[in-house]
């Protein structure tokens, strides 16, 4: 079984909040954070909305000069990450060694924007005007390499790219070093800021972005008129603590990771595989690995992306693991208000998972207006919920067929 996990601090930028707790507040307020794109060019792409980020600076967080070295997607991860290990009450090198605390931060794309921009003053300009630092800059693990020499953490360093799913692979693999007994801590979550005309119109063309202009119902998980994700942006942090080590210096804890199940769908590079027959394995694997039956989960955050199949078959994945315990579930997708932060979805989504535990409140599924004959679950519409929570588990499915399940316990010693 090996070592409890738990986690002892957050730290989140976000469409809705530039920390953990503004945007939990507003999360569970059903408060938006999605509105008109500024980022790109709208007169260019047919996609005029975004979830972005706002008034975020980076230099709040570190040194101006380093930050300018840094694609954003990166500087979010720094900001959040020294947010979680404050809000923690740790520091590293002095009352914590750095040896045995680890890093493991995913994107699922990194920073294309920094590309972007670098390969237009290539083409413009030439060689010459290229920035140096534009490889660090876009490459998706330097996000985990920057927070580990910005926080001085010497253990493992690493990063899942598994699409949108790798905030919650990157939280689940950190979970794995610790029980392990490889370190004491890990700072673990996703980061993405790539809200760009390259990757607005890849996914446009795809035909997986909602082309509705109207922030208030765009993003509309689980509603029989759902039409595409909204993308957004944003990082999310937690910090993993092996338990003995988080009681010894008297930590607070929000709570219990006690499971993790990931799998390969083997079907097709966009599509879920038909009833969601893989994330009925992942969330098989979760609740097998935690030790729990499936009528011990109150909330199920869902990967809920507002799209046709990935409702639907998340959803059936839900009916055919739960059975009829799916019936009194409470399921919801947060994504209706910070919109699909891809790979840092799964980590604020954790967030919002051990704070359901903790305050006891489930988060709304907002944008919910019609009923879909197909979808016949409790999707929270609309309000949040007051309820006595004891076990989330937590979904998140990426592109290429990644599954991963987390799953999360109020603590108890």
């Amino acid at each position: 079984m090996g070592k409890r996990v738990v986690i002892t601090g957050i730290g989140a930028v976000t469409p809705v909040g530039n920390d953990a707790y503004t945007t939990w507040e507003n999360i569970k307020n059903g408060v938006s954070g999605i509105g008109p794109a500024t980022i790109y060019d709208t007169d260019k792409v047919d996609v005029k909305i975004a979830a972005e980020v706002k008034g975020f600076v980076p230099e709040e967080y570190m040194d101006r000069k380093e930050s300018r070295r840094m694609g954003r997607y990166s500087q979010f991860a720094v900001a959040a990450s020294k947010m979680a290990v404050k809000d923690a009450g740790i520091q590293i090198g002095e009352d914590i060694n750095p040896e045995r605390v680890g890093v493991w931060i995913g994107s699922g794309i990194g920073g294309l924007g920094e590309f972007e921009e670098q390969h237009k003053r290539f083409l413009e300009k030439g060689q010459r005007r290229v920035n140096p630092f534009t490889i660090p800059m876009f490459i998706p693990d330097m996000a985990a390499g920057q927070v580990s020499i910005e926080l001085g953490a010497k253990g493992i360093n690493n990063c899942s790219v598994t699409a949108c799913a790798s905030g919650a692979n990157s939280i689940g693999d950190a979970f794995r070093v610790i029980q392990k007994g490889d370190t004491d801590m890990m700072i673990a979550g996703g980061t993405e800021a790539t809200i760009t005309e390259m990757t607005v119109t890849g996914f446009s063309n795809m035909t997986a972005l909602s082309k509705n202009p109207d922030p208030k119902t765009a993003s509309r998980p689980f509603d029989k008129n759902r039409d595409g994700f909204v993308i957004g942006e944003g990082c999310g942090i937690v910090i993993l603590e092996e338990l003995e080590h988080a009681l010894a210096r008297g930590a607070h804890i929000y709570g219990e990771l006690i499971g993790y199940g990931a799998t390969g769908d083997a079907h097709h590079i966009t599509t879920p595989a038909p009833e969601g027959e893989g994330a009925q394995r992942a969330m098989n694997l979760a609740i097998e690995d935690a030790g729990i039956t499936p009528d011990q989960v109150d909330y199920i955050n869902a990967h809920g992306t507002s799209t046709y199949y990935n409702d639907l078959y998340e959803t059936l994945a839900v009916k055919e693991v739960f059975k009829e315990h799916a019936y009194k579930l409470s399921i919801s997708s947060t994504k209706s208000m910070t919109g699909h932060m891809l790979g840092a979805t799964g980590a604020i989504e954790a967030i919002f998972s051990v704070l359901a535990i903790k305050e006891g409140i489930i988060p709304p599924t907002i944008n919910y207006e019609t009923p879909d004959e197909e979808l016949d679950l409790d999707y929270v519409p609309n309000v949040a919920k007051k309820k006595d929570v004891q076990v989330v588990l937590s979904n998140s499915l990426g592109f290429g067929g990644h599954n991963a399940t987390l799953i999360f316990k109020k603590f108890t010693k």
